[in-house]
């Protein structure tokens, strides 16, 4: 289901892609929170709830270190994050070295790692409406344009570099 830009300009769900894809984990995590609320999963064992809380903390700085990193290597190389629009540099450089997605991945720890330390199950399992949605609609928008703008050059990255990890 991979869409090209022409197609996306002519497509109503391009309004998604005016909410920053940060926004789209956290609206998908409150709309989890829409169960955990009315039916919530309690763990009972306290050992077990320590054990979850200290992962969930450490997932979520994880998250928010390689995020923020990524974030500043962007904004070093003078160019954009929003999907869809011209970059002016491709970034090869630091976590995308190995991630070509390493901003996405990061917000994957650190929703990851909300739901840990909060406690919270139900939102976990709305994180695959979410990947879904930046895997097979923003991503592939993004790389046709990277592949307009840097052809060969983000070919051969493309062929170091896996799309998620």
């Amino acid at each position: 289901m991979n869409i090209t830009v022409n197609q996306w300009k002519k497509n109503p769900i391009r309004l998604l892609l005016n909410i920053p894809v940060p926004w789209v984990f956290v609206l998908g995590y409150l709309v989890g929170l829409i169960p955990q609320f009315l039916f919530p999963i309690a763990i009972h064992s306290q050992k077990a709830s320590i054990i979850i809380k200290i992962i969930g903390v450490v997932l979520f700085l994880i998250g928010a270190f390689f995020a923020s990193w990524s974030l500043i290597i962007f904004h070093k190389a003078h160019t954009t994050t929003t999907p869809g629009e011209t970059s002016k540099k491709l970034v090869m450089s630091g976590t995308y070295k190995i991630s070509r997605n390493p901003m996405y991945v990061s917000l994957i720890f650190a929703y990851l790692g909300e739901a840990g330390f909060l406690m919270q199950a139900w939102p976990i399992l709305f994180l695959p409406f979410t990947l879904f949605y930046v895997n097979q609609i923003v991503i592939p928008l993004e790389e046709e344009v990277l592949k307009k703008d840097f052809n060969l050059e983000y070919e051969n990255y493309c062929s170091r570099v896996h799309r998620w990890l």
